[in-house]
């Protein structure tokens, strides 16, 4: 094989292999400089020193991205490495089965590399998340180093710094910041710590202080597009204050010394939700203060987030833990890691005013009509296939979500956990709660910010020390059949049941102002975004049996341009066979007609009371402080 590689003209080379990772220190302190100050050209320059010793080194970039829950580390983005010791170029292999491993002969008398590379923000969407632009950068440390492979991220020390364009004001969870002009030195730090202590900075920016308790405080930092959008009412900053208040009194512990939301407010800097131990990075569009009382759709996330420094960061999943950014994780229990995460998101919003209980029951009915009426694919990829998802595709748009499926452990697990909760209340007549397995699972330890794993059977003893039962057949039934045994069962336990209505609830209406889309998925089974285009089709829908496809642009609606008044009007038309819903639609250069075989009307998803039934639901929603 070798003989006709050479012929071909391979290089064939004999790489060094990745030592495995070991619980022990690795010698010496790496030095890391990051320069953000090349707002104009997207650039983060990097200088790393990191002592060695000579002989074969492998340093690695991060694969495996905490969060993301996916080998999706963006090494597409880096520029470099230089490598030079003592002023000579030092050569580096890149390993050909491992494309984030670099293979390092460190010469003779050699006792530290001088690195220096770039990371290259991108600068539209189509290249990936904008982490900088004119007003606001983020740093996510694992992006801008290399490290050196064989020991666990808790044993390599680094010593980071980063420098700022002149007069921004910037917040991370890193202790000890230091300023001289521009530049920002903060205290040496394990690696495992600093990847997970980003860093917002903008020339807007605002500090402003949840909880000031001296044990463990939390702070809402904000960066903005423009100066106006920082003004917080006293009704928001009552709400993100009580959010703190409930989450503490959901938890019965804080897992953080301090702990610091980083809010990007902004159209063009890349739009996130990323938990952190001590932080969170949080990004939503234009008006999140501003149009406080219109702008209600990505409320749930800071509880989320939040919610995450218990559930995920302190008790992690065993098979998320990793010793490295390099190791494969396995996302089996993103059910929990995610999807209870995400019914505490709904009630924390709820419970804080940052949602009232009527948006909080749109968002649950939505939800419920999704996965009871619009995941066909449910008969061929279960629940727990989904924690898959996101090794499989980097949150990729997807031609046929309801067919395919997509990371529905968020949602669906959601549902789930609301059967639970329901389940605990109705058997234990009301002593017991889901909040009870939150605060004896999650809450343990409290003060302690070290991670602490967790199995499936850990999960199911969790529920049975709250209350009696076979909670390991239960789950196994939720995630592994393909039947929807779990929506009305929690509806029901809850109080309520799920109705259709011709009108969106507020839920609904105010996530298709902020989206900028239509979705009728609910009735002719498409949605509509804000260029006229088809941005989804329920599998077997109305559309999809037309051929209707994702990217087509609706032209016309029975014979007049399209508006959404006008299909509004024709699907309620519709209701009357003889005047069926006709759109003239353009696929690529072609135009054809489609007739939608559809009579029922106008359908959106709401809850209403089951009279004679107890409204746990409302309980559940329920402020507790």
């Amino acid at each position: 094989m070798a003989a006709l590689l050479a012929m071909s003209g391979v290089h064939c080379v004999a790489r060094a292999e990745a030592p495995r990772p070991q619980d022990i220190p690795y010698d010496g302190t790496i030095t890391l400089q990051v320069d953000a100050s090349d707002v104009s050209r997207r650039l983060f320059r990097v200088h790393e020193t990191i002592p060695v010793k000579p002989g074969e080194l492998v340093l690695q970039y991060a694969k495996w991205l905490p969060g993301n829950h996916a080998p999706n580390g963006p090494i597409d983005q880096l520029a470099g490495p230089l490598i030079s010791a003592g002023g000579k170029s030092v050569e580096w292999l890149r390993d050909p089965l491992d494309v984030y491993s670099f293979d390092v002969t460190v010469p003779k008398g050699v006792g530290t590399l001088e690195i220096d590379l770039q990371f290259a923000s991108p600068e539209t969407a189509a290249q990936g998340r904008i982490t900088m632009t004119p007003e606001m950068l983020g740093v996510q440390w694992e992006k801008m180093l290399l490290y050196p492979a064989g020991h666990y991220m808790s044993q390599i020390r680094f010593e980071p710094s980063v420098t700022l364009p002149s007069g921004w004001q910037f917040a991370c969870a890193l202790d000890g910041a230091q300023r001289d002009g521009q530049t920002v030195r903060f205290n040496t730090v394990a690696l495992n710590t600093l990847v997970d202590s980003p860093l917002f900075a903008g020339v807007y920016f605002k500090r402003v202080p949840l909880d000031a308790s001296p044990k463990a405080p939390v702070y809402l930092n904000v960066v903005a597009d423009s100066p106006d959008e920082l003004d917080i009412s006293t009704p928001a900053l009552a709400a993100h204050r009580k959010l703190v208040a409930e989450a503490t009194e959901l938890f019965g512990s804080r897992h953080f010394d301090h702990y610091d939301f980083l809010l990007a407010i902004s159209d063009t800097f890349g739009a996130i939700g990323l938990e952190h131990h001590r932080s969170s990075e949080d990004g939503t569009g234009l008006g999140y203060f501003k149009q406080w009382d219109r702008m209600v759709e990505r409320r749930d996330l800071l509880p989320h987030e939040f919610t995450h420094s218990w559930n995920g960061k302190f008790r992690r999943p065993a098979d998320l833990w990793t010793a490295t950014l390099n190791v494969p994780m396995q996302d089996s229990l993103l059910w929990v890691y995610e999807g209870q995460t995400q019914y505490w998101g709904i009630v924390l919003a709820a419970r804080s005013g940052l949602w009232s209980g009527d948006l909080a029951r749109g968002a649950l009915a939505w939800m419920a009509a999704v996965f009871q009426d619009q995941r066909p694919g449910r008969s061929w990829r279960n629940l727990q296939d989904t924690t898959n998802q996101p090794i499989i595709s980097p949150r990729r748009p997807q031609s046929y979500v309801s067919w395919q499926r997509t990371e529905d452990y968020y949602r669906e697990g959601a549902l789930m956990w609301l059967e639970v909760d329901t389940l605990l209340r109705a058997r234990s007549a009301g002593k017991h709660s889901l909040d009870d397995f939150a605060r004896e699972f999650f809450g343990v330890r409290d003060g302690s910010y070290v991670t602490m794993t967790y199995t499936f059977a850990d999960v199911a003893k969790g529920l049975n020390d709250v209350l009696a039962n076979d909670w390991s057949e239960y789950l196994r039934t939720r995630l592994d059949t393909h039947k929807n045994v779990a929506i009305d069962a929690a509806l029901a336990n809850a109080g309520w049941q799920l109705v259709f209505r011709d009108t969106p609830s507020v839920f609904l209406q105010r996530a298709q102002d902020a989206n900028e889309t239509l979705d009728r998925t609910f009735s002719i089974g498409l949605a509509i975004d804000k260029e006229s285009k088809i941005s989804q089709v329920i599998w077997d829908g109305p559309a999809f049996k037309a051929g209707l496809t994702l990217g087509t642009s609706i032209v016309a609606v029975n014979g007049r341009a399209y508006k959404s008044d006008l299909l509004d009007q024709a699907i309620r038309d519709a209701q009357d066979p003889a005047r069926p819903v006709e759109l003239l639609v353009r696929d690529f250069d072609r135009y054809r007609t489609v007739k939608l075989d559809y009579t029922g009307g106008e359908r959106f998803p709401d809850l209403v009371r089951v009279n004679g039934t107890p409204d746990r639901l409302t309980d559940i929603l329920r402020p507790r402080t």
